[in-house]
């Protein structure tokens, strides 16, 4: 179970301490779209979020949005926001996350994965030895192959919670 629980759990990316975590050594930022950065039904950034990132870039840190959703629903993101991105990433398999280690020379202790799903965004960044920051979904409304994993996650928290791992709504850091 320890693979499924978050080294980081906030209730929202605006809640993370991202000064803590430049000076934990951390550089890239991986943020998972949908239910993290914007409900799915969005398909553009809100100023708040558009701010947001220019404040990220200021502190020098790379963020780089991480996406199992396709091109389409991704581009207008990464362009509007000014980040690099990745679309169709089959998280939690690692070939993503290894192709932008590779590409932008990081290391695994240098990158933070936040995202609002225990099945890929926090097992994902678990396996390969990123910081993983979980953070409460922005909207109940997901997709498909979502609620299949939002099925699967109810037992994982049911089971993190008797462990004394993870409660929902008991953020730290």
């Amino acid at each position: 179970m320890e693979v499924f629980r978050p080294d980081i759990y906030q209730k929202s990316i605006y809640d993370i301490d991202y000064i803590k975590l430049k000076n934990m050594g951390i550089r890239c930022l991986l943020f998972d779209l949908d239910n993290t950065l914007v409900p799915i039904d969005k398909d553009v950034p809100d100023k708040k979020l558009l701010d947001f990132f220019l404040y990220i870039e200021e502190l020098g840190l790379k963020p780089i949005i991480l996406s199992n959703s396709s091109k389409k629903r991704v581009e207008p993101f990464k362009e509007k926001c000014n980040v690099d991105s990745s679309f169709h990433s089959r998280k939690p398999f690692s070939k993503k996350y290894k192709k932008i280690l590779e590409m932008y020379h990081f290391h695994d202790t240098e990158v933070a994965c936040i995202g609002d799903q225990l099945l890929t965004d926090i097992y994902g960044a678990n396996r390969l030895g990123f910081t993983s920051i979980l953070v409460n979904p922005i909207s109940k409304k997901d997709r498909f192959g979502t609620k299949i994993n939002r099925f699967f996650e109810k037992r994982i928290y049911a089971s993190l919670k008797r462990r004394g791992l993870l409660e929902r709504g008991i953020y730290y850091e």
